[in-house]
């Protein structure tokens, strides 16, 4: 899969689709699908164009909570077998571009898209002013094709972003594994920590998790993968660790029967069963009393 970090040095025509893609849930995964089926037709380039940061995140304060950090949905991307993700720097520029500008600057003249595969309720540019009607005047007087895709719905109701982040945010995590059809997931490079965990028998793997992520502060059973095939068992907290005065996220792992050294290294965390929320404990020995409580009970719902 190209990445493309920028719409005006494209290499070739193209079919896309655009949206924030949050997720990656199973009606994202249609919606490319159908994308990929038109591409494939007509011998262009699959392709999906997303924004970073996504324009909630840049247009509001504090930023809404997102399900993916850019990393994840990279990959995740990439295993659907795009052609290309064009991901756009969502600045002020493009949030006060209008609609029309933005149809012919990005999507003809620059990504050169010959089929668009889009919602109905699918809404750009200055003020949301732009709409799927737009998009098929414009496209019909310069030849891009404006396909409108299907709602899918599970269980009489639309599968969307924000349903995955409500249940994320309860850590119902059976409703986000239908939604997206397939366990979620948080990876990144193991760094440094401050090695507190180390001092009372329980050392932590450190990942940096982006601040509004959707899944539930709190610890979870885990299952760590090194890579697709090696699992290992632990239990990991995710948060800012206010017993010791913590700032930053963090998705600290206590891998079980592990004692490898692993800096640098990419790991992925799912979260199999939701522990504890996250809490300030008066002293360091009742935080010590606590996690070795937590590792008990997810010892037991991971035998």
């Amino acid at each position: 899969m190209k990445l493309l970090r920028s719409w005006t040095h494209p290499s070739q025509a193209c079919v896309a689709t655009i949206g924030n893609f949050d997720g990656l849930h199973l009606g994202h995964q249609s919606v490319i699908r159908q994308m990929q089926d038109k591409a494939q037709h007509l011998g262009l380039a699959s392709t999906v164009i997303s924004f970073e940061p996504l324009p909630a995140e840049y247009l509001r304060q504090p930023p809404p909570s997102r399900i993916l950090p850019l990393r994840d949905k990279l990959i995740y991307l990439n295993c659907l077998g795009l052609d290309q993700f064009a991901c756009l720097p969502f600045n002020q520029a493009l949030a006060e571009m209008e609609p029309e500008n933005f149809i012919q600057d990005i999507l003809l003249d620059g990504l050169q898209v010959r089929a668009l595969v889009v919602g109905d309720d699918f809404r750009f540019g200055r003020k949301r002013r732009g709409d799927y009607q737009l998009l098929q005047t414009m496209g019909a007087k310069q030849g891009m094709e404006v396909i409108q895709t299907s709602t899918l719905l599970h269980a009489n109701d639309r599968v969307s972003s924000t349903w995955v982040r409500q249940a994320l945010a309860q850590a119902d995590l059976t409703t986000v594994k239908t939604l997206l059809g397939r366990a979620y997931s948080l990876s990144g490079r193991v760094r440094h920590g401050n090695k507190l965990g180390r001092t009372i028998g329980f050392p932590t793997l450190n990942l940096r998790i982006p601040e509004n992520i959707a899944l539930c502060k709190g610890v979870y059973a885990v299952h760590a993968y090194r890579d697709s095939t090696s699992i290992v068992k632990g239990i990991a907290n995710l948060g800012s660790r206010p017993t010791v005065n913590g700032i930053e996220s963090r998705l600290e792992v206590h891998l079980f029967d592990f004692a490898e050294q692993i800096y640098g290294e990419h790991w992925a965390i799912e979260p199999i069963a939701f522990i504890r929320t996250e809490q300030r404990f008066a002293s360091f020995d009742l935080l010590k009393q606590q996690i070795a409580l937590d590792v008990e009970q997810a010892r037991r719902l991971l035998h």
